[in-house]
């Protein structure tokens, strides 16, 4: 009889503690925001969020509020919805609120990259010296030359007829400014004197767009790897892509390049300090490729079509862009050289500044996601008070909260390329219910996560912008074709992409 107890009690608490992992018995505490744990143990909402979140996030919001909480895949997740609480989350001291355990773990899961604890330091450390101030003046200049050898060496030698050319727009873009950044960081193939500068050069435009197509293979496969739903199939594609790019990308490889920048150099000397393997310095490397590449090119896409649909904007744009070449001595025409684009010219484009910003507003879409260490209080902009309980996550998805809200930015979905400048080029404040707002659009994160290269990203694309409207005539093929709609797919992972490509054609202008 003692032994059956024993048993039943055994299988009771299994039963229990089983219904508790499952999250069945988590209740909502006073003061904590309202709970809403789904239909499914322990998976909860989890289904629902990766098959469209921004939609989902909107049910929420309409049933609960601008701060609640979920269950997803075993961890309950409190989003806050309400802008004038960002600033106390993202400068929460990180003992209470921690951002790097989760991203540990995806950048291990998606490049194999385990992280030291001076990571982000390194990265800090590297990108303040070299992405911002005389430094991001220099890698401008190396970009520049990058798109100029992929864009426009037809052109300069005169062996581009004034033809149109027809492509898809979101392939062009983001082939270019992918390998223009690429060669900018990673460095060019070696050569001996002005005879075989050409030839090296046509090697570098070979292995670039070479290279680009194996990394859009990956970048395909990213959301879903990123969230563990691969098929098998596709799984051992990403495990041969990976292996790829630690090969491509390796540091045996990149003694041979010339001119690797020294964001890359000083990061890579920073792992060694640090006692990382050369295999794991590989790995870092094809991390950094994916974090600096992956948006600019299709940010770029998104700002060339809005500005094609807008003949107002792109107006605009254009003249600003021509002034500022005349200004600077420079000016497309017939045997002219190549525009060489500095960081003081891209300074002086207010109007070109505002379009990409309006353009990111309506395509970047990051989820910033910190694990709770420490229980703490969050005060909303209405003056309710909600406690975030240890061991939760918090999120906050600014596409939604401050990026589309029509309190912050009227008629949302429309493209306003002047919506961030004011008539005399200064930058615009916004509000939200009279108070002003110091997070109104967050397409680069905030904090403790804001990417360290943002200064970088922008300049490339504003560079390869500023040099097709200043050597080409663009047009849609089909002027009355409709933007694309975004892949849902891909909802937190940085500049959305569309579900299609828009044809489009280009000339030289002279």
């Amino acid at each position: 009889m003692a032994l059956w107890v024993i048993l039943l009690c055994t299988l009771i608490a299994s039963v229990l503690g089983g219904l508790y992992l499952l999250g069945m018995f988590r209740r909502q505490r006073p003061n904590e925001p309202p709970l809403d744990k789904g239909t499914i143990p322990w998976l909860g909402y989890a289904l629902d969020f990766s098959r469209d979140s921004s939609e989902f996030l909107k049910g929420m919001r309409r049933k609960h509020g601008d701060v609640f909480t979920v269950l997803m895949g075993g961890y309950y997740f409190t989003f806050v919805l309400d802008p004038f609480c960002f600033g106390a989350i993202v400068k929460e001291s990180r003992s209470k609120l921690d951002f790097k355990t989760s991203a540990r773990k995806l950048v291990l899961q998606v490049f194999g990259y385990k992280p030291i604890e001076a990571s982000k330091n390194v990265v800090h450390a590297s990108s303040t010296k070299h992405l911002i101030g005389d430094g991001l003046t220099v890698m401008i200049q190396a970009t520049m030359e990058n798109f100029q050898k992929l864009m426009l060496f037809c052109v300069s030698s005169g062996e581009e007829k004034r033809v149109w050319q027809e492509d898809g727009l979101f392939y062009y873009c983001y082939n270019i400014v992918f390998r223009a950044g690429y060669l900018a960081l990673y460095g060019t193939e070696p050569h001996q004197g002005a005879a075989d500068k050409e030839e090296a050069n046509e090697q570098d435009r070979i292995h670039s767009n070479q290279l680009f197509h194996e990394f859009r293979k990956y970048d395909r496969l990213f959301p879903q790897l990123a969230r563990a739903m691969l098929s098998p199939k596709d799984k051992r594609e990403a495990e041969r892509l990976k292996r790829l790019f630690w090969s491509m990308l390796s540091v045996k490889n990149r003694w041979r390049k010339d001119n690797v920048s020294g964001w890359l150099s000083d990061q890579d000397k920073l792992l060694v300090e640090n006692g990382v393997p050369e295999y794991m310095r590989d790995r870092f490397m094809f991390m950094l490729l994916w974090a600096s590449q992956s948006n600019t090119g299709p940010t770029a896409f998104w700002l060339l079509l809005y500005l094609m649909k807008h003949p107002e904007a792109m107006k605009a744009v254009k003249d600003e862009v021509g002034k500022v070449s005349r200004e600077s001595g420079q000016e497309v025409k017939p045997g002219s050289p190549p525009i060489n684009i500095t960081r003081d010219m891209l300074n002086l484009c207010p109007l070109l500044d505002s379009a990409l910003e309006e353009t990111l507003r309506l395509v970047a879409a990051p989820l910033l996601v910190r694990a709770v260490l420490q229980e703490i209080s969050l005060k909303t902009g209405s003056g309710t008070e909600y406690t975030l309980r240890k061991g939760d996550r918090v999120a906050l998805f600014p596409h939604l909260s401050v990026q589309m809200n029509p309190e912050i930015h009227p008629e949302p979905d429309k493209f306003k390329y002047d919506r961030f400048v004011n008539p005399d080029g200064t930058k615009k404040e916004f509000y939200r219910n009279g108070k002003k707002l110091k997070y109104f659009s967050m397409p680069w994160g905030a904090g403790v996560s804001i990417c360290p290269g943002r200064f970088f990203a922008t300049a490339e694309v504003k560079l390869f912008v500023f040099l097709m409207l200043s050597h080409y005539d663009l047009e849609l093929v089909n002027r009355e074709e409709e933007i694309p709609a975004i892949d849902i797919s891909r909802w937190g992972f940085g500049t959305m992409q569309p579900v299609r490509d828009v044809r489009f054609r280009y000339r030289p202008r002279f």
